[in-house]
């Protein structure tokens, strides 16, 4: 392809974290009827620069490189999907009151070294900051800040509000950042007017019953 093409799927970017609006780019419900939303590195490259990961530019250097390297693209593109999963069952098991694997926390672990090392201390106008080394040819980079995210919210006090969305049908994560941390769904406008609808229909299933 020559251009990038636009990322339709979580337009809202669910999750507030960068690791876990990266868990979400599977629609449905893992256990169930999962939909993947992520097919190839061009997928990839739209997300990210959808989430702000990238730049317009940045993306359309990757695409030109990605086509000059497939193979190493196509792997890259595995990975990401693979650090994706074990992202997300990490955090879905602290989501349900549960300790992530030992296996899991390691796949994370071994991300995290590498990822780090990618982080320079960079003078600025008022001081200092950590910045991103210029590696432009990176495939990955992207994966980057995602990774680094990951390691930030599991050593952090919003960790302890991690959910996972309720609907039926749905398994995004997200921080509950409500005043009584009671919020149940990943997007009130959608899976929690769902939820409403469900139960006001079974409401009125029963009086219609009671009625006869």
């Amino acid at each position: 392809m020559s251009e990038i093409r636009p990322y339709l799927n979580n337009p809202d970017l669910i999750g507030e974290q960068p690791c876990l609006i990266f868990a979400n780019t599977v629609g449905g419900s893992r256990q169930a009827a999962a939909r993947e939303h992520l097919h190839d590195y061009t997928d990839l490259l739209a997300w990210s620069r959808h989430a702000g990961l990238i730049t317009a530019s940045e993306a359309q250097r990757l695409l030109t490189e990605a086509a000059r390297r497939p193979l190493e693209a196509n792997r890259v593109f595995e990975r990401t999907i693979f650090l994706r999963e074990t992202i997300y069952r990490i955090f879905s098991a602290i989501a349900a009151g549960g300790v992530p694997e030992t296996a899991d926390l390691r796949i994370l672990n071994e991300a995290l070294a590498e990822v780090l090392a990618k982080l320079e201390v960079t003078p600025t106008e008022t001081g200092f900051t950590w910045s991103w080394r210029n590696e432009p040819e990176a495939l990955d980079g992207m994966l980057w800040p995602v990774v680094r995210s990951a390691g930030e919210l599991l050593t952090s006090a919003q960790l302890h509000h991690v959910r996972e969305c309720a609907g039926d049908t749905c398994g995004w994560l997200f921080i509950d950042t409500s005043r009584n941390h009671s919020r149940r769904w990943c997007d009130m406008n959608d899976c929690g007017n769902r939820a409403k609808a469900r139960r006001h229909y079974a409401r009125s299933r029963a009086r219609i019953t009671e009625k006869v």
